[in-house]
């Protein structure tokens, strides 16, 4: 009780004065960053794992290219589980010949009563040709069940296309169905080469009526599985998963949230990682900043320690005191840091509600344990070993403070103290490259800036002319070189502190500016395919007629590889799914002597004109075991056409520009049927597409207006979201900095002391003090500067997975930052060092 009390007076007494503001700050930082990511990034894979099933209409989704068997049904439903079937395939929809007799391309889609499973379909019964996809996306109502016997649910665009409208007659094969709803959002719509026709939704029973089902029809079946029993769920696709492994039935394969949507799982990935690097980067921050503020705690303490022991305090009593008071002042910043955490994460939630458009599950306790291991963690491994030895000053300290000094720690305390943070700083990042790039690069950076930093302090020594350099300059120079060992501290803790800054600040101008650029405002909303050759000049011309100027256009053909090298593939040479599907139908082939917009080469050479060269995906390549010089034979519309593979390409299959999986570099290829694409920006002007349509009965024209809406406003609730989450690094290196400069204000004071005694004015110390801080803090920002450089390119190249561009200002902005932040966390730090009397500081003197 006697140690609870004494600890809980010294608490008391330090907190009104100060002298446990930076390590409260600190721990407050490092804990409420961790949690408020943890918190979300919690609740966000819980949300997935539970509402995945809102993208898929199911729990879980078994595709097939041959039908569902009736026995892997039965077995689904055995286990208790509700089960429903759909079919979606291309076929040709007819207008009534009282209405014209106009067709069109169609993706149908027969499904079951049942259907959807899980969500559901979006519709109105509201609709004409002024209304944009907005306006009727915001008018579309959930239904369910789908349509009843004898009707069609359509989308608004093929009601343009035929020139018809609700109630409409619209013939299928041999059936005649009546138009009764406009679907405006169907959940589970995908992102294949079908979904860009205009769907056409009946129910499963009248799809034999139609007689469409032939044996050479591709259809793509799906086995839609759902029930609240997460372990039948489990089991069903463990046995599916089973079926898939085993070989025994050809085609079938189990779908994901990837698959369903991958531009908003990437752009997730993408947050839910820069999210995770600012805590990463705030923590290591924190961890500099307690421990600067623990030593600069213990050394203004080792006086009163000395007392102690004096009045006869045992060394277990003084370290049972500090450790009350120590551990008392953390749990206490812990549990500020949990709470700001919760709350950044609910606004977190909110920012970011636009992007499953789901409800997410409770927060659970996982992320409050982190919160506390990291704050003990901080505690412990950076703070408490200075304050320890506070038990050890020898009584003569009051008699003779030239004795009983803080030591440096011990290696094993040290090194036992980073392992335990580094095991941490791993299970925060949730990523193993984040995780080495982050902590190994900053590991190496402090090795860096520690030798740079000694360097820099003997050049500086040489440099200066002590009989032509002005006094101020030279009393500056001196008191970095009088403490080279506590100057390069101070210069590696800027510098960290400052590269955490520079580093973010970066990547997420980058970042951010990635995502504009994939979805910028301008970005391609229009995706017009199946445009014949003798159309291509009169298709342009009514383009530039409607008032649009920039368009992407691209030739298309459709073609399918047959041999690599002297090797016949087949989809039974690989056990990946994907690449059977691929090497099982056709490729979108292309050609153009100019590298498209968005292409980056990362093997070989685009080289213009090569008659005998491609250029392939990166993807596909990798998939299909496809590598530079292979030769690839394609059968396009029955015509052979080999080329040798000349380069590989990355591609952002997120952006709204028109992608190929295969490009050759030349301007023609006449031998060849083919079509061409489009791609552009529509104009506002109402009935664009109709009239577009008219004139070209036999195009698709894809109005992605709607998805690129939803993808823009995502990306500016990820970018606010990420904006927020700054703040706290930018508030931990603040931090850092402060701690830095104030660590030495002992120090200084009593050299301003004797300066001032022997007749140095305020004025020539101020500018002493101004000229070593910006010094100190223009040399960290260089070196934080050059070391941002390799770390975000790592982060960048194998985290984020965009291009890296170093701007060439970068090092002279930072190091004008680093003496701006330095200078202003000097100035409020160390505000009353030069404003003590001198009397004052004499009487502390006099008793050294």
């Amino acid at each position: 009780m006697q140690l609870l009390s004494l600890g809980w007076k010294t608490l008391r007494r330090d907190l009104r004065a100060g002298e446990l503001t930076v390590l409260l700050l600190a721990v407050a930082l490092a804990v409420a960053a961790l949690t408020a990511v943890a918190f979300f990034a919690d609740r966000l894979q819980g949300g997935i794992q539970r509402d995945a099933r809102q993208l898929l209409a199911a729990d879980v989704v078994v595709a097939s290219d041959h039908g569902i068997s009736s026995a892997l049904r039965a077995q689904a439903q055995a286990a208790g589980l509700h089960t429903a079937v759909t079919v979606v395939f291309p076929t040709m929809a007819r207008a009534d010949d009282a209405q014209g007799g106009n067709s069109r391309l169609v993706s149908l889609k027969a499904v079951e009563p049942a259907y959807p499973l899980r969500g559901a379909i979006q519709t109105t019964t509201e609709w004409n040709e002024q209304l944009t996809a907005s306006d009727l996306a915001a008018q579309g109502q959930p239904t369910t069940g789908g349509p009843d016997k004898g009707q069609v649910w359509v989308d608004a665009a093929l009601l343009a296309g035929l020139e018809i409208g609700l109630g409409d007659t619209m013939h299928l094969g041999e059936r005649s169905f009546t138009i009764s709803r406009v679907i405006t959002n169907e959940p589970d719509r995908g992102a294949g080469f079908m979904s860009f026709s205009p769907r056409v939704m009946v129910n499963l029973d009248e799809l034999e009526s139609t007689q469409l089902v032939q044996p050479a029809s591709r259809l793509n079946w799906r086995l839609l599985v759902a029930g609240e029993d997460t372990a039948a769920l489990a089991a069903f696709g463990q046995q599916v998963q089973a079926v898939i492994d085993a070989g025994t039935e050809r085609g079938l394969r189990l779908m994901t949230l990837e698959s369903g949507s991958p531009q908003m799982q990437r752009t997730l990935e993408r947050a839910e990682s820069f999210l995770r690097l600012v805590a990463l980067l705030a923590a290591l921050l924190s961890a500099v900043g307690v421990a600067l503020a623990a030593r600069s705690f213990a050394a203004r303490h080792i006086d009163g320690a000395a007392m102690w022991r004096v009045l006869g305090l045992s060394q277990r009593a003084i370290i049972g005191a500090y450790l009350v008071e120590f551990l008392t002042v953390g749990l206490l910043a812990i549990g500020v840091g949990v709470l700001i955490g919760f709350g950044v994460h609910v606004v977190f939630v909110n920012m970011l509600a636009g992007l499953l458009q789901v409800q997410l599950p409770p927060a659970g306790w996982w992320p409050v344990v982190l919160g506390l291991g990291m704050g003990l963690t901080l505690l412990l491994a950076f703070g408490l070993a200075p304050v320890l030895q506070l038990a050890q000053v020898p009584p003569l300290r009051v008699m003779r403070r030239d004795i009983g000094q803080l030591k440096p720690a011990s290696r094993t305390v040290v090194l036992a103290g980073l392992l335990g943070f580094a095991i941490l700083l791993f299970v925060v990042s949730g990523n193993a490259t984040l995780g080495a790039i982050s902590v190994g690069g900053f590991a190496m950076a402090v090795l860096l800036f520690a030798g740079m930093a000694a360097l820099a302090i003997r050049i500086l020594r040489m440099a200066v002319n002590e009989a032509t350099a002005p006094r101020w300059l030279l009393l500056a120079t001196r008191q970095l070189a009088a403490r080279p060992v506590f100057a390069v501290i101070q210069i590696s803790s800027l510098a960290i502190g400052l590269l955490a800054l520079v580093l973010l600040v970066l990547l997420r101008t980058d970042l951010i500016g990635s995502w504009q650029q994939a979805t910028p405002v301008d970005a391609n909303n229009r995706f017009v395919i199946n445009i014949q050759p003798d159309q291509a000049d009169d298709f342009q011309q009514a383009l530039k007629a409607g008032g649009v100027s920039h368009y992407q256009w691209y030739p298309m053909v459709r073609g399918r590889l047959v041999q690599i090298n002297d090797h016949v593939v087949s989809p039974n040479d690989y056990e990946n799914d994907d690449a059977k599907r691929q090497v099982d139908r056709e490729f979108n082939l292309s050609f153009d002597e100019a590298l498209p917009d968005g292409n980056r080469v990362v093997a070989g050479q685009w080289v213009a004109g090569q008659t005998d060269g491609l250029s392939i995906e990166e993807g596909i390549a990798e998939r299909l075991g496809i590598t530079m010089g292979d030769r690839l034979l394609f059968d396009i519309g029955g015509l052979p056409h080999e080329a040798a593979v000349t380069s590989i390409r990355k591609l952002d299959w997120s952006s709204m520009n028109a992608n190929f999986f295969v490009l050759f570099p030349v301007a023609a290829m006449p031998d060849l049927p083919v079509s061409y694409l489009s791609a552009y920006r529509a104009p506002e002007t109402p009935g664009f597409d109709n009239a577009l349509v008219r004139q070209f009965p036999n195009i698709t024209n894809v109005d992605l207006s709607v998805t690129l809406l939803q993808i823009q406003r995502v990306l500016g609730q990820v970018s606010r979201a990420v904006e927020l989450l700054f703040a706290f690094a930018l508030a931990a290196g603040l931090v850092v900095l402060f701690a830095a400069v104030s660590a030495t204000r002992e120090e200084r004071a009593r050299e301003y002391t004797l300066m001032r005694a022997i007749g140095a004015s305020s004025r020539l110390l101020a500018h002493v003090q101004r000229a070593e801080l910006a010094g100190v803090g223009a040399l960290a920002g260089v070196l934080a500067s050059l070391a941002a450089i390799g770390i975000g390119w790592g982060l960048a190249r194998f985290v984020f997975d965009f291009s890296w561009s170093f701007p060439l200002w970068a090092p002279v902005l930072s190091a004008l930052a680093g003496a701006v932040l330095a200078l202003l966390a000097g100035w409020w730090g160390l505000r009353e060092v030069l404003s003590r009397p001198v009397a004052d500081s004499l009487r502390s003197l006099s008793s050294i």
